[in-house]
């Protein structure tokens, strides 16, 4: 086990609190030809933040039907309209390769490939590392990598800088720059866009953290400079972490107040008029996407190189990996009270997709959801405005296609099972034709309903 270290000595690392850098070129190096590796829900807005600013956007990715699709200027993101890609990759500003050998067109490198778990909740850095061995041989002196995927604290130092190194022949910091910097993507978030959130970078060098902060700026409202780029992974770790907890505690009290009879929402709701030391977090259908469901497992097993259990993080993936089966018993309890049995009944789920108004499926808790009913036998189908279809590997019953709302189709089912709250469903129109509802988002609250066929999961 490597010995813990409370100040790791990090060597010409930046101040946190150093001085706005100067708005000029770097040493001639003025980013105007910027490429980005992974051409997914982090890549294309960062692609497109980019691209509005004069900036020559080559995108890098192993997917053909991506990269045709962007030089078409064709969206495949559903919450990204074709006319936002259409706008610059018709003048060529924004385009798409799987040619690596082009990264030598580029000044600066993003890297924004997946990094999943693998089956025994570990780290699956495939795709980093693949990407780094793409690139490595083709770098070029003065170019900027910097890593956005969400991932461990010493994967930049430890993991990628020796694969670019070695490909390479260069030398890290000094004939190439090489930073940290997480994404904060939050698709179809009105409030909130790639280029308003404040965005954290930590160089391997003072002088990588000056150049990285330079590109960024471009783009970025407002660029937070740390001292390392461990310092910056494990800032996105801990947003989430702080959520996936938060979250737990929240869904936890949901199932205590269920049978206790309290309704959790209106305790949240109270609590919330304290003016101080609260903060709300809302209980759910369980967990879903790319990051909070998956990145607390990273820390967990960085954490066992230094001999150290975080038990509080892996309960809380563990309360939050539970609440599926919750869902599943409140409907079968719900059906169970009109009569009717789980096994054989006709379930119809609202809303699929990991949170609203979005079509990503990562980590859905639907999916989670339609498995446990279909083990119980139940009949299902479901109606999401966002995922026209899913397939039987996605699902666990079989190809499906998203059936229609109408007042027969509706009133058919022995119960509707609402699981992501998107805009467009008209729940009021569910609840009056319904014939049992069973909301775990609590968009029925506020509703003109029968409350005798509604409950809450």
């Amino acid at each position: 086990m490597r010995e813990h270290m409370n100040k790791p000595d990090y060597p010409d690392s930046p101040t946190p609190d150093s001085a706005p850098l100067e708005s000029p070129p770097l040493d001639g190096v003025s980013f105007d030809r910027v490429g980005i590796v992974g051409m997914g829900y982090v890549g294309i807005p960062l692609a497109l933040s980019f691209a509005a600013k004069q900036t020559t956007v080559l995108g890098f990715d192993i997917d053909p039907a991506k990269v045709e699709s962007v030089n078409r200027g064709e969206s495949y993101i559903k919450h990204i309209p074709n006319a936002d890609i259409a706008k610059y990759s018709d003048g060529k500003q924004l385009s798409a390769t799987a040619n690596f050998d082009r990264v030598q067109e580029v000044d600066a490198i993003l890297i924004c490939v997946p990094t999943p778990l693998n089956k025994n909740r570990e780290p699956n850095m495939t795709f980093v590392k693949k990407t780094a061995e793409n690139i490595g041989p083709f770098l070029k002196k003065g170019q900027l990598v910097c890593l956005e995927s969400t991932t461990y604290p010493g994967t930049t130092r430890e993991l990628l800088v020796p694969i670019l190194e070695e490909a390479s022949g260069l030398k890290a910091g000094t004939d190439f720059f090489v930073c940290y910097s997480p994404e904060r993507e939050d698709p179809a978030n009105p409030k909130f866009s790639t280029t308003t959130i404040p965005k954290v970078i930590g160089g391997l060098t003072s002088r990588c953290a000056e150049r990285g902060t330079h590109l960024y700026r471009k783009v970025i409202a407002e660029v937070v400079v740390v001292t390392s780029p461990e310092v910056a992974e494990m800032s996105k770790l801990l947003e989430n972490i702080f959520r996936s907890v938060n979250i737990a505690l929240v869904n936890e009290l949901k199932v205590l107040c269920h049978r206790m009879g309290i309704d959790i929402w209106e305790v949240i709701e109270a609590a919330s008029t304290k003016p101080f030391g609260f903060m709300p977090f809302y209980p759910g259908p369980g967990l879903g996407g790319h990051c909070i469901p998956i990145d607390p497992f990273y820390l967990t097993w960085k954490a066992r190189e230094y001999n150290l259990s975080t038990r509080f993080i892996e309960l809380a993936g563990e309360v939050n990996t539970r609440i599926p089966e919750f869902v599943v018993d409140r409907v079968a309890e719900a059906l169970n009270d009109f009569g009717k049995a789980l096994n054989g009944a006709r379930i119809l789920l609202l809303g699929v997709a990991y949170k609203k108004n979005v079509d990503d499926m990562r980590e859905s808790p639907a999916l989670r959801i339609m498995e446990l009913l279909q083990k119980r036998r139940a009949k299902l189908e479901y109606h999401d405005p966002h995922v026209p279809a899913l397939s039987a590997r996605a699902s666990g019953c079989g190809d499906q296609k998203s059936v229609e709302l109408d007042a027969n189709n509706v009133s058919s089912y022995d119960a509707v099972v609402i699981v992501t709250d998107h805009s467009e469903i008209d729940y009021q129109f569910v609840c009056d034709k319904a014939q049992l509802v069973v909301d775990t988002r609590n968009v029925t609250a506020s509703l003109s309903t029968d409350r005798s066929k509604v409950y809450k999961a």
